[in-house]
């Protein structure tokens, strides 16, 4: 959920312990959502960072400087009412992982999907339960239905702050298990970005990169980089 881009209303930010958790006040006044919901934070380490966030504004509130604010606001407009929709829509992702599917040559890409992708594949089988098939080529391979189920478990477990920023991060990504490994810890930003875009990055190595495909990966990059700090906050 984005925000508007207007003048700046207010000269201090900050986090405040409230009874369900911690405020973002403004010159003293309780935020409140775009949806005009109570911006109630379920970590302190969080609520500090949104505070940064305002607090570092200039004259005019600039959207794309207040990542963590547009997924808290998402978190609690969007994916708290719509819960029943949004976690089969992540989990759909999980049938067709990126991770699943690797090129039958040159061997040098071969083998760097092996050794970037399968360790990642091995994790959601031992710590999700949710062992996954791989595939040579883009015909759908159909995925044994009890990894889709603990994958579906993975994602609902998640409340909905973590679920807000796993939604983002796996449509960056194009994988559900990079965005589970990136909300639990077992890669941050720039190795979830390195392995959503190893085909990529694997042709600019051999025909170079033009700007449009370089403000997209730093697009990407960004988008990830605040998913991860989001991560992070929470589990503080």
């Amino acid at each position: 959920m984005l925000l508007q881009q207007v003048r700046r209303f207010y000269r201090e930010a900050a986090a405040v312990p409230a009874e369900a958790g911690w405020e973002l006040r403004l010159d003293g006044r309780a935020v409140k959502t775009p949806a005009r919901q109570p911006l109630l934070l379920p970590a302190p380490a969080l609520a500090e960072a949104l505070a940064e966030e305002w607090s570092a504004q200039g004259e005019k509130l600039q959207p794309a400087r207040m990542p963590l604010t547009a997924l808290t606001f998402t978190a609690i407009d969007l994916v708290r009412p719509r819960r029943a929709e949004v976690v089969p829509e992540i989990v759909d992702y999980g049938g067709t992982d990126l991770l699943c599917y690797r090129a039958a040559q040159p061997s040098e890409l071969v083998e760097r999907q092996r050794t970037t992708w399968q360790p990642l594949l091995d994790w959601a089988a031992l710590t999700l339960d949710a062992p996954l098939l791989v595939t040579e080529g883009v015909a759908a391979v159909e995925q044994p239905q009890a990894s889709l189920q603990a994958l579906q478990r993975a994602v609902e477990a998640e409340d909905d702050f973590t679920l807000a920023a796993l939604a983002s991060a796996v449509r960056a990504a194009g994988s559900l298990v990079i965005g589970l490994a990136l909300a639990r810890g077992r890669l941050d930003a720039e190795a979830a970005f390195a392995a959503a875009e190893l085909d990529e990055t694997w042709e600019l190595e051999r025909w170079g990169e033009d700007a449009e495909a370089a403000k997209r990966r730093a697009g990407l990059l960004a988008e990830l980089q605040a998913c991860g700090r989001f991560f992070a906050l929470l589990r503080e």
